[in-house]
């Protein structure tokens, strides 16, 4: 049996702030489906040159209320960078929370507008710690 990845699906409450933050990170979208019988649209975000790699955003148009509050039953996505700390303090300057602060070099997370936990990991060998970064405590989930 032979599979392929498609993508990841996470439903949104609010599309342009959460398109927003994936373009943060770096993300573009690469492809959009609208159903006006549906009253939904289906964004697909993808890092550039990784487009078979996409997120479904979903995004209701008439609102999704009987939606968990807290969206943890999703578990998170996960992104390689170039230079977490320099990711971290980009996120941070346009008021991103760095729930889990990436004390070890290595790895920190944040929430998207929606509450979707994004892991960001640093690509090659750990970098040495640095302030801040290596004493600030975590807030949140993550």
């Amino acid at each position: 049996m032979k599979l392929k990845y498609l993508h990841t699906m996470i439903r949104v409450k609010d599309l342009e702030k959460t398109m927003a933050f994936f373009t943060l990170l770096g993300l573009k979208e690469t492809k959009r489906y609208e159903s006006e019988q549906g009253r939904f649209s289906l964004i697909f975000m993808a890092p550039e040159g990784q487009e078979e790699c996409p997120i479904e955003l979903t995004w209701n148009w008439d609102g999704d209320d009987g939606l968990p509050a807290d969206s943890r039953h999703f578990g998170h996505l996960a992104y390689g960078v170039e230079d977490i700390y320099a990711t971290c303090q980009m996120l941070q300057d346009a008021g991103v929370t760095i729930n889990r602060p990436p004390r070890d070099g290595h790895m920190a997370f944040v929430r998207s507008p929606d509450n979707i936990s994004v892991e960001l990991l640093q690509m090659g060998d750990r970098l040495e710690p640095a302030e801040p970064w290596a004493s600030m405590q975590s807030s949140g989930n993550w």
